[in-house]
């Protein structure tokens, strides 16, 4: 197949940053892109061939736009499962597979897919609904603290709660839902796996988040790890064993707790490149977004190991902001040495809206730790009201 300066067609459910900065490998291999987005201000608008709005959940309009283009993939994981199903059983390459996509897009089967397959993942118990959630705590098959989790339909943080106390369940929406156990852990660790349909496989270095207390995202995506050798082997092992059973096709990043006695626990994973990957771009010899294209076009895929330490700072919306952007004293983070801004194209910020990143890059990871919290300081993400 020939996908270079050629006929062929290249899809991509969703239009936000990911599809924007995936589309910047795609731009330097010249393969031609398609995307669909519900929003006419999507990211990608500026960078893809041909760009379509409409519902990703909407069978027909994912039936539609996945039969102009020779292989599909996504950069959200919340898309029309059996427009996928279709279109593959008529030829369309779609990768991930909607099967790999259907054991992870609900939570409850994520989680009961790690328990069949002996991958470690913390205890927990499955809901239909909030209700029945509360009915088990009052009849004490459920003890407190847990986490809450919606089963669909969750990000950054969104559809995610600590429940310590009963009154921590109001507001909850009565939906589908996993009470996971509270792990006591060190780390957060995160590892990107990367896997052709030849069964070509690839792991990227263990990467360590650091997290905003408050709005529960990722502050800082640390790479490499500040962990033991012994404890980042068996991350990366265990990502391999997810990535295998899920038989996957792309990315997949994995993310894990490094537990008090370095036992490593599977949280939970996502079938496409992510913000632990971002200092890639970069920190790596090849980014996550040009492995995802080399591994969804069965291509050779690229040296995953990094040139320097890499350190991403997510750029959010700043509480008591909303409206036009304003990135204040992106000037002064420019004069720094190693220092990449990466600007997602979103003209409107909100409070913690994800705006863009920074990558900070040097050969010693304690410098670039350093560098990060300088630029963390200094840039602001605001609004001109």
């Amino acid at each position: 197949m020939n996908y270079f300066s050629s006929d062929f067609k290249l899809g991509i459910l969703g239009g936000g940053q990911l599809g924007k900065m995936l589309l910047a490998d795609t731009r330097k291999f010249d393969i031609q892109t398609y995307v669909l987005d519900p929003s006419e201000e999507a990211p990608s608008r500026m960078g893809c061939n041909k760009f379509y709005q409409g519902d990703l959940m909407d069978y027909d309009t994912v039936y539609e736009f996945g039969k102009k283009t020779d292989v599909l993939t996504f950069e959200i994981e919340l898309v029309n499962l059996e427009a996928l199903e279709q279109l593959e059983q008529e030829g369309t390459k779609v990768y991930p597979s909607p099967k790999t996509l259907r054991n992870i897009q609900n939570k409850g089967r994520q989680k009961d897919f790690y328990k069949t397959h002996n991958i470690p993942t913390a205890p927990f118990q499955r809901f239909q609904t909030l209700e029945d959630l509360k009915t088990n705590l009052e009849n004490n098959s459920l003890s407190l603290p847990f986490v809450w989790k919606s089963a669909e339909f969750g990000y950054d943080g969104n559809g995610v709660k600590i429940v310590r106390s009963v009154s921590d369940l109001a507001n909850l929406p009565n939906v589908e839902c996993i009470a996971e156990e509270m792990i006591p852990f060190k780390n957060e660790l995160a590892v990107i796996v990367v896997r052709n349909p030849k069964g070509e496989i690839k792991t990227y270095p263990v990467v360590e988040m650091e997290f905003h207390p408050e709005a529960n995202q990722v502050e800082y995506v640390i790479c490499p790890a500040r962990i033991d050798d012994k404890v980042a082997a068996k991350a990366r092992e265990i990502a391999l064993k997810v990535s295998e059973a899920f038989e996957h096709v792309g990315l997949l990043a994995v993310e894990m707790f490094q537990t008090e006695n370095d036992e490593i626990l599977v949280n939970e994973v996502a079938p496409r490149p992510h913000n632990s990957g971002h200092y890639s771009i970069e920190a790596s010899y090849t980014s996550q977004f040009e492995n995802h294209l080399r591994a969804i076009l069965d291509l050779p895929l690229g040296n995953t190991e990094s040139k320097v330490a890499g350190i991403m700072v997510n750029l959010v919306g700043e509480e008591g902001h909303s409206g036009q952007v304003v990135y204040k004293n992106i000037e002064e983070i420019l004069a720094i040495d190693g220092v990449t801004p990466h600007i997602y194209g979103k003209r409107e910020t909100r409070p913690f809206r994800k705006m863009g990143h920074v990558t900070i890059v040097n050969e010693d990871i304690a410098k670039a730790r350093k560098t990060a919290e300088e630029v963390k300081k200094l840039i602001r993400v605001i609004s001109n009201s």
